[in-house]
């Protein structure tokens, strides 16, 4: 486990306990009500020994505290989850969520979370598309569900494939955090502001695309992945001039200070389901459906069906620059604005709808409004990857 990475980790217990049914067959310790699957073991020399880790940079501190107990605890839900300091974020949110709704679940050790790491979390050097799409941070977490591992998966929403695995349901929006981009740079107020040639990076086609758009002067490196810290401190040493971050994500670790400026929604539209979190459980855990629909917030999960309705119909992957966002306006009524846009940004399709705020209009108008941009884009829109 990367726990320098991690500074939500600060604070808690670890205990080692093997795993060997876990899904990726390895080694769960216990971070007091936090356990991790999928890591590498350790170097844990005493039961008593607590160990703290700080590193240092321009964008703050990054720590980690490691204390080890020998006692395990009975959870009444087991949270899954990836390990990035975000994921936790997200963990810890419900957690707390839970908790101030269910005064049984503020026992000690009532809520355990299980950390889980991913096929995208390990494969760091190519491009998510070449190694399958974002899928791959849901994977494992699924299998974990579905084996009985783990009785909740807490996601981005963004992350999660249009499709469903079999066992599963995702009855539960948490409240949508801001959707918006934010701009990160050591040098420049906005991307206006970049001299021609400049380097941005992202690795997101969405992004590079609307980018590219409108400051064709720009480049591009696509391959710039990581969690936040890792991205922050590639441009920090220099290998890019500025990034694009999700700014719910910098919101939810309280890392706004590091934002030049935010994006509004003309400049760079969001990604589908963008700021949203959402939670799964087993299709015939019924316990477990009633304790996610005390905290589901359905505004947030209307607009989340809406653009994912949208995604669908495109058949959308990580090949495929397409952004969405359904939000309620003034009137109460839903509205919807998608776009699709080619790779290197050259053409850039969009297209709004507006309806009742009703989960059967909403879902037709996110389907409609695929369908138009699929008629429109036309066979070989989007080269070799097309629909």
């Amino acid at each position: 486990m990367d726990l320098a990475s991690s500074s939500l980790c600060q604070a808690h217990k670890i205990s080692l306990t093997s795993q060997p049914s876990s899904p990726v067959n390895s080694y769960s310790y216990s971070l007091g009500s936090v356990s991790v699957i999928g890591f590498s073991l350790p170097q844990i020399k005493s039961p008593s020994l607590a160990k703290c880790r700080r590193k240092q940079s321009s964008f703050g501190f990054v720590r980690a505290c490691v204390a080890v107990e020998d006692k395990t605890r009975t959870a009444i839900i087991r949270i899954g989850t990836r390990g990035s300091p975000l994921a936790l974020a997200q963990a810890y949110e419900t957690r707390a969520k839970l908790q101030a709704k269910h005064p049984e679940l503020t026992e000690d050790g009532a809520i355990h979370i299980e950390i889980i790491k991913t096929t995208g979390d390990k494969i760091l050097s190519q491009p998510l598309a070449d190694i399958g799409g974002k899928g791959l941070f849901t994977k494992e977490i699924d299998e974990a569900l579905i084996n009985g591992h783990i009785d909740i998966a807490v996601h981005s929403m963004k992350d999660v494939p249009t499709y469903l695995p079999e066992k599963t349901v995702l009855p539960c929006n948490l409240v949508r955090e801001d959707v918006r981009d934010a701009f990160i740079c050591l040098t420049a107020a906005s991307l206006a502001d970049l001299p021609a040639g400049s380097v941005v990076g992202t690795a997101s086609l969405r992004r590079k695309s609307q980018i590219l758009h409108k400051y064709p002067s720009l480049t591009v490196e696509e391959n710039f992945r990581g969690n936040v810290q890792t991205r922050l401190s590639k441009l920090q040493g220099g290998k890019v001039h500025a990034t694009l971050l999700a700014l719910a994500g910098l919101k939810r670790l309280s890392m706004t200070e590091n934002v030049a400026s935010i994006l509004s929604l003309d400049e760079m539209l969001p990604a589908v389901a963008q700021g949203a979190i959402g939670i799964a459980c087993r299709t015939d855990d019924d316990k477990m459906a009633n304790y996610l629909a005390s905290l589901n917030h359905e505004e947030t999960r209307l607009a989340v069906a809406c653009e994912r309705a949208f995604l669908e119909t495109l058949d959308g992957s990580c090949r495929t620059p397409i952004a969405g966002y359904a939000a309620k306006d003034e009137e109460g009524n839903c509205y919807f604005r998608g776009l699709v846009a080619s790779p290197d940004g050259t053409r850039v399709l969009e297209t709004s709808r507006k309806g009742p705020y009703v989960f059967e209009d909403m879902v037709k108008m996110g389907k409609d409004a695929g369908q138009e941009l699929l008629s429109r884009a036309g066979p070989g829109f989007f080269g070799n990857k097309a629909f």
